[in-house]
């Protein structure tokens, strides 16, 4: 028997039953007329500070919608489904942009920053925010995706961390089934180096093959992060590279400076990463933190808890972005990377990776295309077809174990998208953009976004429901404004007390 056979034998019923799964989903909102959505978070959506399933990200204008656990993938798609009908009836006539790349942006300037009230750890959220925008352009943050948490109990840190080792090395295949963002807004690369190709004249930039220039050098990538060698050889590794990240002067970022002449605040801290959350992986270990706790404390004091994938695109033909079958896709994925030998990785291996990361994200269904693996040059179809063989023991094991089927029919679906790459959501984009809407990615993403409103609209919706989501956000304004009551520290010495090297632990 092969490790990975070996090891999924060993891996009983239960244990996979017990799969865990969330998901946090973010968008923007939209006008009527494509523009970004300039307005205030609505407060009938309750507080972004402290609301559970409904906050913001970088800008005012970018709705974050978060899961709770759930253990069966249909269930966490209802939910979200659920989050949505409520934010949807209290925006009034706005949408929700359906695709990862933004829709036609205003200048830099005018991108509204994420407010969260007056409290100190509301001041901090909106100072790093800022310092986002310092450091890579408002434009940037406003690429949307999501993020799937997932978990499977009575794993070590070692297992966690060969795991991720594992999922960089072969997410290329994720890219390249689920990448959906082929094309963008002339308006987001407006003043910028690129090699993007007009797409007719309906204002539109794209590649021919590309799967997802959200996750290519043009999307939500970081140059002075490249530089940051980390390592996922064990959790004191990884914490020993992001400690030196979080404490390290790093000289562009010294000249920006904590605060202007005028005393306004320009970012939290000097160094390469203001905070953990800053570091823009494509895959992080997670773990819930205490009130006031960095989460690299919390790592180092109690372990990883649950991993977080962040390279997929939202699905600009599912109404919530994702659903319930691509979610047993990932289950089945990070199984076989969990599953599978998983060798200490390198710098070296490092570099391999992101260029494997970037050449499937801007030619990913470019026929005859290699990666880079540890064995030399690879076909990208050949590795990505092997790799979904090796799946299917884990597919049925996972059917077998939970009694759903359609964790085959997932793995069915992902096959059948490498024999046919035109019905791959970057293809099925680009076909859509250039024979219904005169290549137009603006009036794509309208007719999407406003088809996503109908449906959820549409879909039952009861009055508990609506009575549930509307009692959270007047809690969560409650919330709010007893953090901001019982405030009394000044925000500079709040913002060097939590910024302390020795809060990082070790």
């Amino acid at each position: 028997m092969t490790r990975l056979a070996t090891r999924l034998a060993s891996l009983s019923a239960d244990r996979l039953r017990a799969m865990r799964r969330g998901v946090e989903k973010e968008s923007l909102r939209v006008t009527p007329n494509n523009g970004l959505a300039l307005t205030p978070h609505p407060q009938a959506l309750g507080s972004a500070l402290t609301h559970p399933h409904i906050t913001t990200d970088f800008s005012e204008s970018q709705l974050e919608l978060i899961t709770g656990v759930h253990a069966d993938a249909l269930a966490c798609e209802r939910e979200l489904t659920e989050i949505h009908q409520f934010v949807y009836r209290a925006i009034g006539d706005e949408m929700l942009w359906v695709a990862s790349m933004p829709c036609g942006l205003p200048p830099d300037e005018n991108i509204p920053i994420g407010s969260y009230g007056s409290s100190n750890v509301a001041r901090a959220k909106s100072v790093y925010r800022m310092g986002l925008g310092h450091r890579y352009g408002r434009r940037m943050q406003t690429i949307s995706g999501i993020h799937y948490n997932w978990s499977l109990p009575g794993l070590s840190n070692d297992e966690y961390f060969g795991l991720i080792r594992n999922f960089r090395r072969q997410s290329f295949l994720l890219l390249l089934l689920f990448g959906a963002s082929p094309a963008v807004c002339k308006t987001f690369v407006e003043g910028r180096p690129h090699e993007l190709q007009p797409l007719g004249e309906g204002g539109s930039l794209y590649l021919p093959h590309a799967t997802s220039l959200r996750m290519g050098r043009l999307g939500y990538q970081s140059d002075a992060q490249a530089a940051l060698a980390v390592s996922f050889n064990s959790l004191a590794s990884y914490a020993y590279s992001l400690h030196g990240a979080l404490t390290r002067p790093h000289p562009p970022y010294e000249r920006i400076g904590i605060r202007s002449l005028g005393g306004d605040y320009n970012q939290l801290a000097t160094s390469l990463l203001q905070i953990e959350n800053e570091f823009y992986g494509t895959i992080r270990p997670k773990r819930v933190i205490h009130a006031g706790e960095r989460p690299l404390h919390a790592l180092r004091e109690r372990g990883v808890e649950y991993i977080e994938v962040r390279l997929m695109d939202l699905d600009p033909f599912e109404p919530a972005g994702i659903n319930a079958d691509t979610m047993r896709f990932l289950d089945i994925f990070l199984l076989h990377c969990l599953l599978s030998h998983s060798p200490p990785d390198s710098p070296k291996e490092g570099v391999s990776i992101s260029q494997n990361q970037q050449r499937t994200a801007v030619r990913g269904r470019e026929p005859g295309l290699s990666l880079e693996s540890q064995e030399g040059d690879v076909p990208l179809l050949g590795w990505a077809e092997q790799l979904l063989h090796e799946c299917g023991p884990i597919a049925e094991a996972a059917a077998h174990a939970t009694g759903d089927e359609r964790y085959l029919h997932a793995l069915e679906r992902a096959t059948t998208g490498l024999q046919q790459m035109d019905t791959l959501p970057s293809a099925r984009v680009l076909d859509a953009l250039q024979r219904d809407f005169d290549s137009s990615f603006v009036r794509f993403g309208r007719a999407q976004s406003a088809a996503a409103r109908t449906q959820l609209l549409s879909r039952p919706y009861d009055a508990a429901l609506q009575a549930r989501f509307e009692a959270l956000a007047r809690e969560s304004i409650d919330s709010q404004l007893a953090i901001e009551a019982a405030d009394s520290m000044p925000f500079e010495q709040y913002r060097q007390e939590y910024l302390a090297p020795e809060r990082l632990g070790r």
